[in-house]
């Protein structure tokens, strides 16, 4: 019986230490999930430089206000194109395509996110007096951490969470994530830096955000600084086809003349 337990627990520890070591070197797979070029929309990209790395842009309108957009981790943002357009007629839009999503050279990385972020940032305002900033799910925590270092004019959050650290560690409990983990946007930490006005949009039924992941998001904020709207029958991957989503858009960003 002894020989018996002791080679359970062998058995068990090898498996233990596998799938540890799975999860350290395919972390960054299962957070990224880049999407190719997009050939099927009727806008040319613009190629912009950042740290060595080409980010291709999907740049929309002349407005004189700007709205810089940010993506989820498996999102082609190309898709946003047509409702942006019409919900923000008074913004000209910055759709970012990440290191390694839509035809943009590098891989993802959280701190070559934000430094392309940081970048994209400094070269819109060379152009527009009033910057807007807008995320969903990952890329929500991509411009709360812009926001934090810039002054942008307004920021909304959708389908956030608080930290990709929080996350992994409520879906990979029994790991040492904390230690394992490469990427942590651990957004809320720098969520006292930000002064601009925000907008947080929940899909009611998110099956893949946890309220619990999202309300933390929201209580890093004042409340007199945050507005949110629960998105009602919504789930994380169809909240933008909701008219309630497109009218908090709207009324939070509107013509602005700013």
């Amino acid at each position: 019986m002894g020989n018996l337990l002791a080679w359970l627990v062998t058995i068990a520890a090898v498996t233990y230490a596998g799938i540890t070591a799975l999860l350290y070197v395919g972390q960054r797979q299962f957070l990224y999930l880049p999407t190719p070029p997009n050939n099927f929309v009727n806008e040319e990209p613009v190629s912009w430089q950042s740290a060595g790395e080409t980010i291709g842009i999907w740049r929309i309108g002349s407005g004189r206000n700007a709205l810089i957009y940010f993506g989820g981790n498996a999102e082609d943002v190309a898709w946003n194109i047509p409702e942006f357009r019409q919900y923000f007629p008074a913004y000209t839009l910055y759709l970012v395509n990440y290191r390694g999503y839509g035809g943009s050279s590098g891989k993802p990385t959280e701190s070559g996110l934000i430094t392309d972020a940081l970048n994209i940032f400094d070269k819109v305002s060379e152009t527009h007096d009033s910057i807007s900033v807008m995320g969903r799910s990952l890329g929500s925590l991509v411009a709360v951490l812009l926001a934090a270092e810039r002054n942008v004019s307004k920021l909304i959050a959708v389908t956030p969470f608080d930290s990709v650290l929080n996350m992994a560690r409520d879906i990979y409990p029994i790991f040492p994530v904390s230690l394992l983990l490469k990427d942590r946007f651990d957004a809320v930490k720098e969520i006292n830096r930000i002064q601009a006005p925000v907008l947080v949009l929940v899909a009611e039924q998110d099956g893949i955000i946890p309220r619990e992941r999202t309300d933390a998001f929201i209580n890093a904020f004042s409340p007199e600084q945050v507005s949110v709207r629960v998105i009602t029958n919504a789930t994380h991957n169809d909240i933008q086809n909701s008219s309630e989503y497109a009218d908090a858009l709207i009324a939070f960003l509107g013509d602005s003349d700013e």
